[in-house]
């Protein structure tokens, strides 16, 4: 058994759920926040057997895809002010985020 851990972005959420229901698998789904954009994610735990984890990986990868997108910075606090740009920056985001663990137990009630 294997736990699957997928941090995704909040845009790539409902498609993502959607898209493992329709592939029989059950996911619990999380509000979490992302450190480096502090924007909203969102966490699916994903419980399965080993020969079903490459199935469910693909699903993440066709459903969770990276784009670019601007972003205002944050100006510094205290800090040097040279390196600081006053306008927005063009930034990377989305795809997913995957750990896989082994467990010992999986049960549903």
């Amino acid at each position: 058994m294997k736990l699957i851990i997928a941090v995704v972005q909040d845009q790539d959420s409902n498609r993502l759920s959607k898209a493992l229901v329709d592939h029989n698998f059950r996911a619990t789904k999380l509000a979490t926040t992302g450190g480096f954009l502090k924007s909203g994610n969102t966490t699916f735990m994903i419980g399965t057997e080993d020969i079903r984890v490459d199935r469910a990986l693909q699903i993440i990868k066709d459903n969770c895809k990276s784009r670019d997108q601007l972003v205002a910075p944050v100006s510094p606090m205290g800090g040097n002010a040279d390196s600081f740009v006053p306008y927005p920056v063009e930034v990377e985001v989305g795809g997913a985020t995957v750990f896989v663990l082994p467990i010992e137990q999986y049960m549903h009630f």
